[in-house]
């Protein structure tokens, strides 16, 4: 692909990733715009709720104080009212006894006055029971178990003639006792012309004074009567409905233009509870500081419940409604501020879907661009470098290939023929240039082998040390033709691996290989190992011409070739230390570089100590 069609690609698919961008920028501020809507009029419903409870309030509290006053008012009067009540009662009750005390001192006035009367007109009258009258008036009765002497006068049969009862104690006298008294009062008395005894009978109540008696108890049961139902009258009147006028009072209580502010506000804590409730109801559940100010005096501050700094000017986030919006021409209507310092946060919290997804989408969108253009760029390089391989295959496979060639023309030449030493060299040459052409062909199939997982690594103990120095005799023609100084500092306390052998000993190849051929001048290789209890280190120096810090992130890809400017006097595919990295990735170990450039390189390989199978 052409650079100028890359570029075209890249910028056609930068403008659609910026026009997604910035509609999904807008349609992010449209839903905040809408949020910032919603949640402006969610929260003027609840202040309008909050402000409607708060007259309510103001008007029911007005309504209780009253109805409280009229109850305490009604309490008093019942008090004073029963106490009257009491009152006339007990007065009634005494002045009956007075009554009743006065009729049963008029009864025992007119019981002495038939007393005295029967005194005064008869001898030694005596006041007899009627069980007593009953005995005398029987002629077979014995008077002296009454105390009374009885003389009887009888004829020579026997038979009574004459009865004289005279009392054995002169002077006896019974009183009256009230309450006891009989129907009748029952006197035994003697007559002063004859002294013969006889018996005086009178009621113990006379009918006039009954008659009187019943008289004065009606009129004063009738007094009492009426009087306690006017008591009870004014009683009842205490407790009848009279809410009209306690409307009236209401109202005139109401428009009194005396009363402050702070007397028709509820409490603190009824307030918080009122606005958190009807915040609640509409979602709203973040911090939010509030305070009511005066409509008078602006700035004037009623009270407040600030949690933050109070603000100095009404931003975004506050809100106002009026508290008493029919007393503003009459009296101080109020203002109540909220204010919500976290308001943002939770617009934003009701868009985390809408934002998420859209994020979601630009990062998806963003990841795809990145990654198409990556693919791009990289398979526009892979492209480069696999040019740079084939031209590079081509010429190192172009040489054994034009030597094998040579040497076999040579063969041809009848001279060459004749002389056995030559034909043993140029034999020596044939098959030498066929082990390198192998070992080139075999280098490219074993990558591919690897990419596609098909090279099955063995594992048997490998002693390390034995394998470097192996491969280092392997090497020594191939390092005196550069005068190469190497040097082995071969410290591993454990230097047995389970590995393969064989890939192994390659990797350390290609890595003394690489050190020898970036040389400049005389090729200085330091190999060192060290060992610890989970892994084997071994290190390999050089002091070549290095790399920088972007080439040492890409040499372990396929086909990358260090550059050395014009000079293509490096040869090789570009496949080692890919190579390397598979085999000792295979391996569970890991490979790092560390170089600067025109210093030097070193490569540290990390081989695990495992168990063999």
């Amino acid at each position: 692909m052409k650079k100028k069609s890359l570029w075209l690609i890249t910028a056609l698919m930068t403008l659609a990733l910026l026009g997604v961008f910035v509609m999904q920028l807008y349609y992010i501020k449209e839903s905040y715009k809408l949020n910032s809507k919603l949640f402006e009029q969610n929260v003027n419903q609840a202040l309008n709720a909050v402000v409607n409870k708060v007259q309510k309030q103001n008007v029911v509290g007005h309504i209780d104080k009253k109805d409280a006053e009229i109850r305490s008012q009604k309490e008093e009067d019942l008090k004073r009212q029963t106490d009257s009540i009491v009152a006339f009662k007990v007065r009634f009750r005494e002045n009956e006894n007075l009554r009743k005390l006065k009729q049963k001192q008029q009864e025992i006035d007119y019981l002495n006055l038939q007393d005295s009367a029967i005194r005064a007109d008869f001898v030694s009258p005596l006041m007899i029971t009627e069980a007593e009258f009953k005995i005398l008036s029987n002629p077979k009765t014995n008077a002296n178990s009454l105390g009374l002497e009885v003389v009887d006068t009888k004829d020579i049969n026997g038979n009574l003639l004459k009865r004289n009862i005279i009392p054995r104690l002169p002077g006896l006298k019974r009183e009256l006792q009230q309450g006891k008294l009989p129907d009748t009062i029952r006197y035994l008395a003697f007559s002063p012309e004859n002294f013969l005894p006889r018996f005086i009978v009178f009621p113990s109540k006379d009918a006039d004074l009954i008659a009187k008696f019943k008289i004065e108890d009606a009129k004063a049961n009738r007094r009492y009567e009426m009087e306690l139902n006017r008591l009870y009258s004014d009683t009842l009147n205490i407790f009848s409905p009279n809410s009209i006028n306690l409307v009236q009072d209401v109202a005139k209580e109401m428009q009194n233009r005396d009363v402050p502010l702070e007397k028709r506000l509820p409490s603190k804590d009824v307030l918080d509870t009122l606005i958190y409730k009807e915040l609640l109801g509409k979602n709203i559940n973040i911090p939010f500081d509030y305070w009511i100010t005066s409509t008078r005096s602006k700035g004037n501050i009623i009270f407040q419940n600030i949690s933050n700094s109070f603000p100095t000017s009404p931003d975004k986030s506050t809100y106002s409604h009026i508290l008493f919006s029919n007393d503003v021409a009459t009296k101080d209507a109020g203002i109540l501020n909220i204010r919500f310092p976290n308001q943002n946060s939770l617009i934003f919290s009701t868009m985390f879907v809408s934002m998420a997804s859209s994020v979601a989408l630009l990062l998806v969108l963003i990841s795809i661009f990145a990654y198409t253009i990556y693919a791009i760029i990289r398979q526009k390089k892979l492209s480069e470098m696999k040019t740079d391989f084939i031209n590079n295959m081509t010429h190192e496979f172009k040489t054994p290939v034009a030597t094998i060639m040579i040497a076999s023309e040579a063969l041809k030449d009848p001279e060459v023929t004749e002389d056995k030493n030559r034909i043993s060299r140029l034999a020596n040459i044939i098959y030498d240039e066929n082990v390198r052409l192998g070992n080139h062909i075999e280098r490219v199939l074993s990558v591919a082998r690897l990419e596609k997982k098909e090279i099955k690594l063995e594992s048997n103990p490998v002693n390390v040390h034995d394998l470097i120095s192996a491969v280092v005799d392997s090497m020594s023609l191939q390092l005196q033709k550069r005068n190469a100084v190497l040097t082995l500092d071969l410290n591993a306390a454990e230097d047995v691996i389970v590995g393969d052998e064989l890939h192994l000993s390659n990797v350390i190849y290609n890595l003394i290989d690489n050190a020898n051929k970036y040389s400049a001048d005389t090729p200085k290789i330091h190999i060192s190992t060290k060992s610890n209890i989970k892994n084997l280190y071994i290190e390999i120096s050089d002091e070549g011409i290095g790399m920088t810090k972007e080439q040492t992130k890409r040499i372990f890809d396929q086909f990358y070739r260090v550059p050395t400017g014009n000079l293509h006097d490096v040869k090789g595919f570009g496949l080692g230390l890919n190579y390397v990295q598979d085999i000792v990735n295979e391996m569970d170990g890991s490979v790092k570089v560390h170089s600067e450039k025109d210093k030097g390189t070193t490569f540290e390989v990390i081989l695990p100590f495992k168990q063999s199978n």
